[in-house]
């Protein structure tokens, strides 16, 4: 009865909202900000300075990190970066390759489960359509503040897209193999192909925390299906935290559907990429092998 009584003032709160946002024409706005860390040394780094580091850092920053809105109501969302005017320079290289693979406007529908991307890839628009997949959250006990709202942790198993430069990583060799790979010729090593290098894991665990104060099933980027708003996910090396949120805004924006693009599924999407990427191998390796030829 103490401990009921101790939660007795959450308790009202959280009825309170319920009955707000029951509201017919209700919408929020929550800002995110996303960071994805990236080990240097993985990536050819040992040998770089520590000035040559920080001056990559500085240039992929615009990259690994962003912002973005997610505007809700009771059923969809749209989750869209807030673009910012890059200064020249920034994002080439491993950034502006992976640029590629990074997603436009994500429209999600909690209650008809559709997921509606607008997917820019080497220059073309696709609109990828599909079913909303939700994960396996197991509800725990923990509790911690984020600004005004108190949230609880949950945690699942996500399985990765193959694609998702998030979690891409060089591929790590046996002992055995960097051994056996210290004694062939250098003439060899430089005609391998880099993107036999990049792996990414099958699955990663997720730790999201939500907020039962706004009683709403969404959440950022492809994360929802919690009693309540994800105000904060770490996934992997990528972290996603809320930083403001708006209910009721002056100015309602009308929630709509990507449209421009060729339609396709993630399915579909994907053997599209897997295409590209070859086409890109054989390329790759046919410019070796005439540089080989004229040496």
């Amino acid at each position: 009865m103490k401990k009921l009584l101790q939660q007795l003032p959450l308790l009202v709160l959280l009825c309170f909202c319920t009955i707000s946002f029951a509201q017919q024409n209700f919408q929020g706005k929550a800002y995110y900000m996303s960071k994805t860390t990236m080990d240097l040394d993985q990536w050819g780094g040992r040998e770089m300075s520590t000035e040559q580091k920080k001056r990559i850092q500085e240039r992929m920053k615009s990259f690994l990190e962003k912002e973005y809105i997610l505007t809700f109501n009771k059923e969809e969302s749209i989750y869209k970066e807030d673009e910012k005017l890059e200064a020249p320079g920034s994002g080439r290289g491993w950034g502006g390759f992976a640029s590629s693979f990074t997603g436009g406007p994500k429209y999600k529908n909690v209650k008809t489960k559709e997921l509606v991307q607008d997917q820019e890839f080497f220059g073309k628009q696709f609109l990828i359509k599909d079913e909303l997949k939700s994960l396996e959250w197991k509800m725990g006990t923990e509790t911690k503040q984020i600004g005004q709202y108190t949230c609880f942790k949950a945690t699942a198993t996500k399985t990765v897209d193959e694609f998702d430069w998030r979690s891409m990583r060089r591929r790590n060799d046996r002992d055995d193999d960097k051994k056996e790979g210290e004694k062939k010729n250098d003439s060899i090593q430089k005609d391998k192909d880099p993107m036999s290098e990049i792996e990414v894991p099958k699955t990663i665990e997720v730790v999201a925390w939500y907020t039962p104060q706004v009683p709403i099933n969404q959440g950022p980027d492809d994360y929802w299906g919690l009693p309540g708003l994800i105000l904060e996910v770490n996934a992997d090396r990528t972290t996603i935290l809320c930083t403001k949120i708006i209910m009721n805004p002056e100015e309602k924006e009308d929630i709509e559907k990507p449209k421009k693009g060729d339609e396709v599924t993630k399915a579909e999407y994907n053997e599209i990429i897997t295409k590209k990427m070859q086409e890109m191998r054989e390329m790759y390796g046919g410019r070796r092998g005439d540089r080989g030829r004229r040496n």
